[in-house]
């Protein structure tokens, strides 16, 4: 019987309208995406969209909540390639041991999973040989916040902590930051602010302004320095 399992945060439906920051994080994650594809705590599949292509002949999206499920659905049904999408409610471990895929990805997920180093290790037993393992999630403990802890956060990484729960099993390909400019915006927001949840004008002033300022900024940095820090990872 899949594991079903009730979602805290309310912030989906808000970060949806992140467009900026959406476009930039995942026009660096496609080119690492395999034919066969496991999005792993796929919420309300915005970011689907945005990372299935032509290249891509299976999408699996895996969510545990079940009205988050039934949204995500909806929402893939009327994408464009809907009929190589398929969702189903349960996490990682609900799979058989056959279902194998060519990417495994966890998009601000993996920072939901209390134990996350089991996590990855049951992950990696999905891949293809040649498959990647790809996590992105927000960075630095010292930006933990009360917004992280009202949506349910464990934890957020460096890129110490992200490598350190990564399985024996893999091949590290690359580990670096995205957003220099918005770890500001964050920062002011652990110091001052202590929001347990930013508002829409907020979030529209972070993705309109400073993302595009990141976009800019964080190859002269040499992704070194940011909000979230990505992992990517391929099969020995």
């Amino acid at each position: 019987m899949a594991q079903e399992l009730t979602y805290v945060g309310e912030e989906l439906d808000l970060f949806a309208h992140a467009t900026r920051w959406k476009n930039y994080w995942s026009r660096i994650l496609k080119p690492y995406l395999g034919k066969e594809v496991l999005e792993v705590g796929a919420g309300l599949g915005v970011n689907t969209p945005l990372l299935l292509g032509g290249a891509q002949t299976q999408w699996l999206c895996l969510e545990p909540d079940p009205t988050l499920a039934a949204r995500l659905e909806e929402n893939c049904a009327k994408l464009p390639g809907h009929d190589r999408i398929k969702t189903q409610i349960g996490i990682v471990s609900d799979l058989p041991p056959t279902a194998k895929f060519d990417t495994i990805l966890y998009v601000d997920v993996l920072d939901h999973i209390e134990h996350d180093a089991a996590e990855l290790k049951s992950a990696a037993l999905h891949l293809h040989p040649g498959g990647r393992l790809i996590v992105l999630s927000p960075a630095h403990q010292f930006l933990f916040s009360p917004f992280d802890q009202s949506i349910g956060h464990f934890r957020r990484y460096s890129k110490a902590t992200l490598a350190a729960v990564e399985p024996s099993t893999l091949h590290r390909e690359r580990l670096f930051m995205l957003d220099s400019v918005g770890m500001l915006a964050s920062l002011a927001n652990r110091l001052m602010l202590k929001q347990k949840m930013p508002t829409r004008e907020q979030i529209d002033v972070w993705n309109n302004y400073l993302v595009p300022v990141s976009e800019r900024v964080d190859p002269l940095l040499g992704f070194s320095i940011g909000k979230t820090v990505i992992g990517i990872w391929q099969q020995k």
